[in-house]
């Protein structure tokens, strides 16, 4: 018995064992079968392959899994895992595999490998622009990983793209092949055949009876309601485009809905519309349209409204009974022009006010329309806050804001602030936008200005080629200057360099060594003294011109030159030797400063300016044979008056409004309080008392100068990228109050590109006109004391914002003329040409004209020609 108890409890001692074992066994690579039955395990590890460059912490956590986390095998924990690996995108092979299991804890092994990288991406088949525009459209970029998703995406977009320019056939590949020259790296082949533009063959519409076909599809010199949709090979679509795309139709078919409206036919659809194709470069467009019968107004009757009277919002909306039901029309006389209905409301505070225009009986052909008005509380502005302005104090924002707070919301004065914020020229005028923020519980409006700060400070080194060879300039332009903070007393003093208040500050230096230079110093600020828009300035200026000797003017060639071209023009490279003719004796000096004094009126308008200015020059010659008088000292002092407006809605690129400007100058009337006879007064050349008769002439300068500019913009198209359409007309007339005693200065040099201070025009007022050479209408020899310049502008915009580039077209027509009773506006000389200009914030505007004059010049008997003109600075 003792004995069967020692086998007993051996045999139970060995099961103990033998079952301890058996949980700590030990399975390598085990053979995880879905068809079993799962068993539950503890993470014992889990190891990533596959992968270098990044930590395995970072690759385990994408999983999902984490050590001791209890899991079933098989189940569905491991399945999401590989799912997150997929979803995540960076993957080209994901699995999950067991290393071994101890007891009840699985060791795991996570087998990754990553997309391949793009090394090259190859576009065949477009042209550089193309290549450009595909690269931004398709966002396939080197260095990133490549995936089977973004391949399909991109073949999308490239056919959407393609689609969009006119070539619906075009045919898209994108290959992928290995990069041998790197590891895990692709490169893409994006290989193109556009195939030809798709255009249409033929437009056929039916159903249309009171709307002609060719109303519809525009002729030669009609415009049609199709504006984007023209039949190819036709005499009508001569200069219009006839390419076809899908967008194109669809706003050609809405067009055509809302023009049935417009003519009263409220009932017109479509009924069937199709596009087939012809063959590989041609479309048919077929339309059919049911046109309903053509309504009109019966009654218009308002409900609702306590503010405005009956009559007054009938005659804001001006349609009465009898009207064609034009739906377009009333739109715009609802919410859309600038006298609508709508503004109404909104400018006396009335943000929440609804108005919907309903159809309360249709008799026959006869509609009653009831206008429903909720008018709502007038809202007061609570909060006007300002972000971007980190160069400009705030108060010097504020104060251009027609909308503060506690004030009534106005939409009138909303669009004004906006527009005097766009003109201070310190922030991006395409991103001056108020986020208006409604608060009908309340009956307040938050109005929000997100702006863009730009640079609008100027630094000019510059080197230039003029009539005695290289010209240097060095010009520095502050344009948010702070007098205060220069004198340390304002208590915001931000940084270094005393800015924020707006103020402008230029400098300029202008020489060519011992012949030309010229030195300036200007002040302005536009609200002196902080508390209302008066304007004040304060400027000094010193020049010297040298002239040459006379043995320059002996020389052959330029006998030659100088007999034709009348004493004016550019020499080029017969001024090599130019420094050996320098004649220090012979010169005109300049010293001028002048103080000026603006304020903004309220009459008529408050875009109406009076500025005015004193001013005093003191011209020193020596032998200068320019002028009317060539020695001595003349005096120059005058007052300036000046009414201006100015309500473009941009300082860079004008879209809409008008520049205008009247302007008169005077001298006090020196010959009226002298005895002398200037009739007879330094008239003999040959008289050895003409020297000092000049001087007495001349001392004291006289004249009265009236000016005339105008200038309008109109946008030709919608959009911010839209033709715009610039119109000039510019008078100018230099009189005396003593005709024996006319000044030999402030005449007009018209003529080229309108910048030649330091030419022979020196002393005179540049003006430009483009297709002649500069100041050849009016030679030295002949001062102009009258002029005329007429403009049509053609514009288009090819980049808006902090650099603007535009280009243009055209017309222009002028002349000078030596006395002002010759003065004839419509004798012009005419030019055409084409032109860019560029706005690079720190340099300033920049442009290129070519222009062709068609008429002769009267002091050389030959045309204007071909002229090249280059622009520096912003001309009115």
């Amino acid at each position: 018995m003792k004995y069967i108890k020692k086998v007993f409890m051996l045999l139970a001692t060995a099961s103990v064992f033998a079952i301890h074992m058996r949980a700590q066994e030990t399975i390598v690579n085990p053979d995880i079968s879905y068809a079993g039955t799962p068993r539950t395990c503890e993470i014992g590890g889990i190891a990533v392959k596959g992968v270098e460059g990044y930590e395995d912490y970072v690759l385990t956590s994408l999983s999902g899994l984490t050590t001791g986390q209890v899991i079933s095998v098989p189940g569905s924990e491991i399945t999401e895992a590989v799912r997150r690996y997929w979803k995540h995108g960076l993957f080209s092979k994901v699995s999950i595999t067991a290393d071994s299991i101890v007891g009840s804890k699985i060791y795991l092994c996570i087998n990754l490998a990553l997309r391949p990288r793009v090394s090259t991406i190859n576009y065949n088949g477009l042209k550089k622009s193309e290549r450009d525009d595909m690269e931004a459209k398709l966002g396939i970029m080197k260095g990133s990983q490549i995936t089977p998703n973004m391949i399909d995406r991109a073949k999308i977009l490239a056919k959407k793209y393609f689609d969009d320019k006119g070539y619906k056939n075009a045919e898209i590949e994108i290959l992928q092949r290995d990069d041998v020259t790197g590891t895990n790296q692709v490169i893409l082949d994006v290989n193109i055949d556009k195939k030809a533009k798709m255009k249409v063959r033929d437009i056929i519409i039916e159903g249309n009876k009171y709307l002609s076909s060719s109303n519809i599809k525009g002729g030669l010199l009609k415009k049609g309601v199709f504006a984007k949709t023209h039949e190819a090979g036709k005499l009508s679509s001569f200069l219009k485009s006839k390419k076809f795309t899908d967008e194109r139709y669809k706003t050609d078919k809405q067009n055509l809905i809302d023009k049935y409206n417009e003519l009263g036919y409220r009932d017109m659809y479509i009924v069937e519309d199709s596009v087939w194709t012809v063959d590989d470069k041609h479309v048919n467009v077929y339309i059919k349209v049911d046109e309903g019968e053509k309504y009109y107004i019966r009654n218009i009757k308002w409900v609702g409204n306590t503010v405005a009277t009956t009559d007054y919002l009938n005659r804001l909306l001006n349609m009465k009974g009898g009207d064609v039901y034009n739906q377009k029309k009333l739109n715009k006389r609802l919410s859309e022009d600038d006298d609508a209905v709508g503004n109404y409301y909104w400018n006396n505070g009335y943000l929440f006010y609804r108005l919907e225009p309903t159809e309360v009986n249709i008799v026959g052909d006869s509609i009653d329309l009831e206008m429903r008005i909720e008018e709502g509380p007038q809202a007061h502005i609570s909060n006007v806050r300002i972000y971007g302005n980190d160069k400009l104090y705030e108060e010097v924002v504020r104060r251009e804001l027609r909308t503060k707070p506690g004030d009534l919301f106005s939409k009138d004065a909303l669009m004004r602030s906006a527009r005097e914020i766009a003109s201070m020229g310190f922030f991006d005028p395409e991103k001056v936008n108020p986020d208006v923020k409604p608060n009908m519980e309340n009956g307040t409006v938050d109005i929000n200005w997100e702006l863009e700060q730009k640079s609008n400070d100027q630094v000019e080194f510059s080197l230039g080629w003029g009539q005695t060879g290289v010209i240097g300039r060095v010009s520095l332009k502050l344009n948010n200057f702070s007098m205060r903070n220069l004198f340390g007393r304002n208590k915001m003093h931000r940084g270094i360099m005393p800015i924020g208040d707006g103020e402008q500050l230029a400098l300029s230096a202008q020489t060519n060594a011992q012949y030309y230079q010229s030195y300036s110093l200007s002040y302005s600020a536009p609200w002196f003294g902080g508390k209302r828009p008066n304007a004040f300035n304060v400027g000094i200026f010193y020049s010297k011109q040298t002239d040459v000797n006379s043995n320059y003017y002996n020389n052959s060639w330029m006998n030659n030159y100088y007999n034709y071209y009348g004493g004016y023009g550019s020499y080029n490279g017969y001024y090599n030797n130019y420094e050996s003719y320098l004649d220090d004796d012979k010169y005109v000096q300049m010293l001028g400063f002048s103080l000026g004094w603006g304020k903004r009126l309220r009459w008529p308008d408050d875009y109406f300016q009076l500025s005015t200015s004193l001013s005093y020059t003191r011209y020193m010659l020596r032998d200068w044979r320019y002028f009317l008088i060539s020695n001595g000292n003349c005096n120059n002092i005058n007052l300036s008056i000046n009414v201006s407006r100015v309500s473009t809605d941009n300082q860079l690129f004008p879209r809409s409004g008008s520049e205008f400007l009247a302007s008169v100058t005077l001298t006090p009337p020196w010959s009226l309080f002298s005895d002398k006879d200037y009739k007879n007064l330094a008239t003999d050349h040959t008289s050895a008392r003409f020297e000092a008769e000049q001087q007495e002439k001349y001392r004291w300068i006289e004249y009265h100068k009236w000016k005339l500019k105008m200038r309008t913009f109109t946008p030709l198209t919608r959009g911010a990228k839209c033709f715009v359409l610039m119109t000039r007309v510019e008078l100018g007339l230099l009189g005396s109050y003593n005709k024996y005693k006319k000044s030999p200065f402030e005449t007009f040099y018209v003529g080229g590109d309108g910048m030649s201070g330091y030419s022979t025009g020196y002393a005179q007022e540049t003006i430009g006109l483009r297709g002649y050479d500069n100041g050849s209408l009016t030679p030295y020899s002949a001062p102009g004391y009258a002029y005329d310049r007429f403009t049509v502008e053609l514009r288009y915009p090819f980049m808006l914002g902090n650099t603007t580039i535009y280009g243009l077209t055209f017309l222009e027509g002028g002349n000078a003329w030596s006395e002002t009773k010759k003065f004839s506006p419509f004798d012009m000389k005419r030019s055409a040409g084409a032109g860019v200009r560029i706005f690079l914030p720190m340099v300033g505007l920049m442009g290129i004209d070519w222009a062709y004059g068609f008429d002769k010049v009267q002091y050389t008997g030959a045309k204007g020609g071909s002229q090249f003109h280059f622009i520096l600075g912003q001309e009115f």
